[in-house]
């Protein structure tokens, strides 16, 4: 689950929209920044024995969000906000999507002076379109990704989705002792968790991800935890990439009431489908 050109005549960074179709549905299931914090040296083999496992530091955070019973009693979500690039005074909406059985997923981004950015993937097709690509359909890693990404009790982490995971060492992740969990994916790829360790909930994430302009370490910094329904739910997501700082804000949250339409693809993307 989640919960991730130009203006008025200036000309303001493309980075930002490009990692908002692009990078931001991964946090569907994370589920897509503030500073990267700095992260230790490898700990030792003694202390490393010392650390929790890797299991139980996400179980601890399943049973703090609601325990797992709650996530799989969902089986679409949809949730709104705003989304910023503060340095650029660049403000909009957001409004995302996400589904079961088959794991879907959808972002729909509004930038006034811009227009919309929206990406998705419809359970077999990921795709993005924005105003300053056009209409672009996934193929090999990018689509895999999205695939991957778009699995909507993501919270759970399941193991069979995962070669290996870890946990690498107690650290200080947005300003706060975390212990760093190391996910390996089937494909090789590695992604690293950040869970607080005095509440157990996910602090942030750093992933490596395919994008349109090529693969991008993106460090997200996840907070504000509200209840909605039986679930708690981070609504603040700052992610950083390449130096720039996005944040998006999300208001409510709604459960359960998705409509099938919302992952239909665009007539534009439908034009690319052979």
């Amino acid at each position: 689950m989640f919960f991730m050109s130009s203006r008025d005549g200036r000309a303001v960074p493309v980075v930002p929209v490009l990692i908002v179709a692009a990078a931001t549905i991964a946090l569907f299931a994370a589920p897509v920044f503030a500073q990267a914090p700095a992260t230790p040296s490898a700990a030792t083999p003694k202390a490393e024995a010392e650390l929790p496992s890797a299991r139980s530091i996400i179980d601890r955070h399943v049973k703090a969000i609601g325990g797992r019973d709650a996530v799989l009693s969902h089986t679409s979500q949809h949730a709104t906000g705003t989304f910023s690039v503060p340095a650029q005074g660049v403000v909009g909406t957001v409004e995302m999507f996400g589904a079961a059985n088959p794991n879907r997923a959808a972002l729909k981004v509004n930038v006034p002076g811009l227009g919309e950015i929206a990406s998705g993937f419809d359970g077999a097709h990921g795709w993005t379109v924005s105003p300053l690509l056009g209409p672009m359909l996934q193929v090999g890693k990018e689509l895999e990704q999205s695939k991957f990404d778009a699995d909507f009790y993501g919270d759970l982490r399941d193991p069979k989705r995962y070669r290996s995971m870890k946990t690498v060492e107690k650290t200080t992740f947005d300003n706060r002792p975390c212990y760093k969990v190391s996910m390996v994916r089937e494909d090789g790829s590695e992604d690293f968790d950040f869970y607080d360790v005095a509440t157990g909930l996910r602090a942030g994430s750093v992933n490596t991800r395919e994008t349109p302009m090529g693969s991008m370490k993106t460090t997200s910094v996840e907070g504000d935890y509200k209840k909605f329904g039986n679930l708690l739910l981070a609504t603040s997501l700052v992610q950083q990439v390449m130096g720039v700082e996005q944040k998006l804000t999300f208001s409510t949250v709604e459960f359960d009431k998705v409509p099938p339409t919302a992952f239909d693809l665009p007539e534009q993307i439908k034009a690319l489908i052979k």
